[in-house]
């Protein structure tokens, strides 16, 4: 099975354009005040237009209110809510059938985490997303110990933590997830911008990885 490949945090239309000429799966727009790759709604449905039917619009949420993740995923045109705050099940299954859309529930790893406790929790979510702890909600660029994950996890697996063109064949032959998140691991001169030549590392190495499981 290939894996796929979500970019994270694009805000400028250069990098838009540049992730889906690469290959990108997912494009993720943030819109959590506190981060340094936020957007506003308006900003991320000029980007969402320049976006193929084959790649999907993710966007990423942390704690938000019913009717602030319901008018911004109808004003963007999202396709998939990615939750990475504290929300409960009940709260995520409710913003997911609020607007109609499939959800992920951001699992932020750290050794005691029971990820399978999580999977029966969040039973409902389309994928876990497996993201280093922070205080800072996610991205910190920091990896967590891939041996945490237990072998058989009843549930999609999107890997995300501090992955980049160095670390990802390894974590795709160990984990084997069905989708591989990064963000740092791609970025430019500052957090608001992504760097081609990252970019296209990083999807060789998912693919080169893939091959190797083939």
């Amino acid at each position: 099975m290939r894996t796929r490949i979500k970019f994270c945090g694009l805000v400028r239309p250069g990098d838009v354009d540049d992730a889906v000429a690469i290959g990108a799966d997912a494009i993720g727009f943030v819109f959590y005040p506190k981060s340094p790759r936020a957007l506003v709604p308006e900003a991320a449905a000029v980007l969402r237009r320049r976006l193929p039917s084959f790649v999907s619009a993710v966007g990423l949420f942390v704690d938000a209110s019913q009717e602030a993740v319901e008018s911004t995923a109808a004003q963007v045109g999202l396709d998939v809510l990615q939750l990475h705050g504290d929300e409960s099940a009940p709260v995520a299954g409710a913003l997911g059938e609020g607007c109609g859309l499939p959800w992920w529930k951001a699992i932020r790893m750290r050794a005691e985490t029971d990820l399978l406790s999580s999977a029966l929790t969040f039973g409902a979510a389309e994928c876990l997303v497996l993201d280093a702890f922070s205080e800072g909600y996610g991205g910190s660029g920091r990896t967590f110990d891939w041996s945490w994950i237990p072998a058989g996890l009843p549930a999609r697996i999107v890997l995300s933590g501090g992955l980049d063109a160095g670390s990802v064949t390894e974590a795709i032959g160990r984990v084997r997830p069905f989708a591989v998140d990064v963000s740092s691991g791609i970025q430019g001169s500052d957090p608001r911008t992504k760097d081609r030549a990252r970019m296209e590392r990083f999807v060789a190495a998912v693919l080169a990885a893939d091959a190797d499981r083939s």
